[in-house]
């Protein structure tokens, strides 16, 4: 007997489409990246880390990707709280990381997931993620 979907979901076909188009995006400028796709609960569907990055980036793009489908939020919306206030009250949260490159997923105005990218500079992993998330329209 199988369940049934009461709800918008991210499909593993999705999230390899997303990670596709992240893919391509870093190719074509040249960055190596890791691209973490997460459901909305934070759980891994899709890692790929692209030769020669560092393996730091690894857990940074989770983390990234964490706080976007944790706070329905880009990370960057951290980053730009933490330069405005001295980042006091904000690192002081749980599952936040506070730099540029973790974007939320929606479908139907239903938060399904959220995609973290790390690798360069923080603008330039936000560049993928958004060039990323393009595929799923």
């Amino acid at each position: 007997m199988s369940q049934a979907q009461t709800k918008p979901y991210l499909t593993l076909e999705e999230a390899i489409k997303i990670a596709d188009a992240a893919q391509a995006k870093s190719t074509a400028e040249g960055w190596n990246m890791v691209i973490a796709i997460l459901d909305d609960g934070g759980h891994l569907v899709s890692l790929r880390k692209m030769d020669g990055v560092q393996t730091g980036s690894i857990d940074v793009a989770l983390g990234k990707a964490k706080t976007s489908v944790f706070f329905k939020r880009p990370s960057k919306a951290f980053e730009d709280m933490m330069k405005a206030d001295g980042g006091g009250r904000i690192s002081t949260l749980p599952n936040v990381v506070a730099i540029e490159g973790g974007l939320p997923i929606f479908k139907d105005g239903v938060l399904v997931g959220a995609i973290g990218i790390s690798g360069a500079t923080s603008a330039q992993d936000g560049l993928v993620a958004a060039a990323a998330l393009e595929a799923m329209d």
